[in-house]
């Protein structure tokens, strides 16, 4: 009974970690499928973007504006729309900030840049929306803009 006993254990502690390890396996098979599901879905996101829509992002992150400009060969009236929105809003924040800082206003250059940041995020959702909205105070003057 005892020989029994032990040999039972002994399966039963050999069947345990056999368990574990086909637990352990499966984790690492399911983190494989999330990455896997999640690099399909990057892919499937820049499939479905075109280059027009990268360099209209572009046009609002600050000095990377200069991209979309350059390099809109084929003169596409979208990118030209950001683009000329994205010039405007670095403008008006370069100057802003030369101002505040020459002027020792610092206390202003928090709310410049909050609001440069918001108004980058509502142009970034308008391109990726495909959508030629115009932004606050930029659009206007972005118009007026001849490139």
């Amino acid at each position: 009974m005892e020989g029994e006993n032990i040999q039972n254990g002994s399966n039963s502690g050999t069947q345990n970690s056999s368990q574990n390890m086909n637990q352990g396996q499966g984790t690492e098979q399911n983190k494989h499928n999330n990455n896997s599901m999640q690099n399909d879905q990057v892919k499937n996101f820049v499939s479905k973007t075109d280059n027009s829509t990268v360099m209209a992002m572009l046009s609002y992150i600050g000095p990377l504006v200069l991209f979309p400009y350059l390099m809109n060969k084929d003169n596409n009236d979208f990118v030209k729309f950001h683009a000329k929105q994205g010039i405007v809003l670095f403008g008006i924040e370069v100057i802003l900030w030369v101002v505040s800082s020459m002027m020792y206003l610092w206390i202003f250059l928090p709310i410049v840049q909050l609001a440069g940041l918001v108004l980058s995020i509502v142009g970034i959702v308008n391109v990726v929306q495909k959508e030629k909205n115009e932004l606050p105070i930029i659009g206007g003057l972005a118009k007026n803009l001849k490139i």
